[in-house]
């Protein structure tokens, strides 16, 4: 099963559109304010979740009314974001795989909380995607192959999270052998895929890996 979160943040509305119509998208969670961004272009979220103080428009009373979405109000005093908790019962519901869009904008607390939540579904098995329209964002700790053609941006980014790591990169413009990161440096950002494939081969430690174009 594939779900979608949508929270908040900043929203590309042809992007999103278009990804919700391609993606093979099973079920689509609205994380509180992200409902607005549902109800303005006619789309209906399976289930929403939040506390409701951010949402701007009639969404909720709309959803409400349509009787069509799960809702599931949340404490204003509460220990984890609307953002975890969705991403929490999607799991829970048996969920393979999460793309969430409206995870980045100009609230960049949020925006570090919600990358620092992949690690949610990389404890539990389950792959987890952070998507806009110019960004591609994972927590990573195994292998992963990039395909030139179908690369997301540009730019591929890698950023230690453990201090117990280590890394090889192969079909980059700037490869690496058994390299181990320290936790604060930016060696790792705006590399560049070379051959058809490149290799971000994990030996140990996690990583959060961004695909990125200007």
């Amino acid at each position: 099963m594939k779900y979608l979160i949508v929270c908040g943040g900043n929203i590309d509305k042809e992007f999103a559109c278009d990804l919700i119509k391609k993606s093979g998208i099973d079920v689509i969670i609205a994380a509180d304010s992200g409902m607005d961004f549902l109800y303005q272009n006619g789309i209906t979220p399976d289930i929403i979740v939040g506390d409701f103080d951010s949402t701007r428009t009639k969404a909720l009373g709309y959803f409400e009314e349509k009787g069509q979405s799960e809702i599931h109000p949340l404490n204003p005093v509460k220990d984890d974001t609307d953002a975890e908790f969705a991403i929490r019962t999607a799991i829970e519901r048996g969920a393979k795989s999460i793309i969430i869009i409206g995870a980045t904008g100009s609230r960049i607390d949020h925006v570090l909380g919600n990358i620092s939540l992949l690690g949610v579904g990389l404890k539990q098995g389950v792959a987890i995607e952070i998507l806009d329209q110019n960004n591609r964002i994972r927590m990573i700790d195994r292998p992963v192959i990039l395909k030139k053609d179908k690369q997301y941006g540009k730019y591929v980014s890698l950023i230690p999270v453990s201090s117990d790591n280590e890394v090889s990169l192969t079909g980059f413009k700037y490869p690496l052998d058994h390299h181990v990161f320290d936790k604060y440096t930016s060696l790792g950002i705006s590399n560049e895929i070379m051959d058809d494939e490149a290799v971000i081969d994990i030996h140990r430690g996690v990583f959060i890996v961004v695909e990125s174009r200007d």
